[in-house]
């Protein structure tokens, strides 16, 4: 009898990743060009690194604040003054070892076994799964695509909402569609989930990847202080730090000792050299992300228009989040689709299949990169539509 037989159902039931298993069959080739994960090609920018080799240097290496150093708390407050115009007290910011670590623990929080939560897709398959490992259930929705773009349909979500239902995961700008959020859509689904009595989990993680200028809408602009809110987030995307795994989140002070026995039990707090890093991230790298942001801009023109000179795919410049969500002509099997572009471009690309219901047709490309390396990948991938 296998071992594996005999643990837990739900650890059994915990997907594998369709994007991770694309990258784990091309990782390592030469000449690949990998647009199939969430991230840049610059690493994490000097005055971050040495704001986090300095502190490990001075011995920072001990038990650290659960909630965060203070020091950080209060960045990230000072950052939502800046990008949002809001002054939340530093009580309302928790750090976390990774924004999906920040989701597990909101799904924690959240959700009992058997309980419901809501979420638009296609969407980044870790939601769905982070909710069905905890014994709670991922109920889809599915956005509406029409000439290239996305939009929600309320009256769908509500027709979703049942007497489990605990809340509603909203991530605007969205991974994978680029679906941008109005302030009169999040109005509309706080107005829904009040009338409803449901959480909303707000992750705004691309919220300064907007295209129009300034930052997308965000449901700081519209919520109330006794709505029952909770954002999730993560220093990945904005700063070049994916491979930090550090987050956070954004709740009512009530929720603190709740969050912070949540973070003891998990991973004790994350590394305090690591957090000193992202102090530095949040007080000195507005200029950074703002060229990161500049260069995404430059980089989605240049892939999007390439591709539909062509013809043959269907889709229109996302308003927000770092991809190109494309459907091209003939392609029915976004998986089988993904290996043979690979194959034969290099180019490597998230197939659809792996973000739910209504992504199967369609292929996902992350253009936070350099614009000459996406000139060349929308090249590769021109000459394979046209030769199909």
């Amino acid at each position: 009898m296998s071992i594996v037989k005999s643990l837990s159902p739900r650890a059994m039931a915990a997907p594998e990743s369709g994007i991770v298993e694309v990258v784990n069959y091309a990782r390592g080739r030469e000449g690949l060009l990998p647009l199939w994960v969430g991230e840049g090609d610059l690493p994490t920018p000097d005055f971050i690194s040495r704001a986090a080799m300095d502190a490990l240097a001075s011995g920072e290496t001990f038990y650290t604040w659960q909630r965060g150093i203070p020091e950080l708390r209060q960045a990230l407050s000072d950052y939502y003054s800046r990008h949002f115009g809001i002054r939340l007290p530093v009580e309302h910011f928790y750090v976390t070892g990774s924004g999906m670590q920040a989701i597990q623990i909101a799904v924690q929080t959240l959700t009992s076994p058997d309980d419901e939560l809501v979420y638009l897709t296609p969407a980044w398959p870790n939601i769905a799964a982070a909710l069905e490992i905890a014994g709670a259930r991922s109920v889809g929705v599915e956005l509406q695509f029409e000439g290239g773009k996305w939009a929600v349909d309320l009256d769908r979500v509500e027709a979703a909402i049942t007497p489990k239902t605990r809340g509603i995961f909203i991530n605007t700008p969205s991974n994978p569609t680029g679906w941008t959020a109005t302030k009169k859509d999040l109005a509309d689904i706080l107005a829904l989930a009040r009338r409803h009595d449901l959480w909303i989990m707000a992750d705004e993680i691309y919220a300064l990847y907007y295209f129009a200028g300034g930052r997308a809408p965000s449901f700081l602009d519209v919520m109330e202080p006794d709505d029952k809110i909770i954002f999730v987030n993560s220093f990945s995307k904005n700063w070049s730090m994916t491979g930090w795994r550090v987050g956070w989140i954004v709740a009512p002070p009530e929720m603190g000792q709740v969050l912070e026995n949540l973070i003891q039990y998990s991973t004790s707090g994350v590394a305090q050299f690591m957090q000193k890093g992202a102090v530095a991230a949040l007080d000195q790298g507005d200029d950074f992300v703002a060229a990161n942001i500049a260069k995404a801009a430059r980089s989605r023109d240049i892939l999007c228009d390439a591709l539909v000179a062509t013809n043959r795919v269907e889709t229109l410049k996302p308003d927000g989040a770092l991809y190109a969500f494309l459907k091209i002509d003939g392609v029915t099997d976004s998986r089988s689709a993904a290996i043979d572009i690979v194959d034969k471009t290099g180019v490597g690309l998230a197939p659809g299949t792996a973000f739910g219901a209504g992504g199967e047709l369609f292929l996902r490309a992350c253009f936070l990169r350099d614009p000459a390396q996406v000139a060349v990948a929308a090249e590769r991938l021109c000459d394979y539509i046209l030769r199909r």
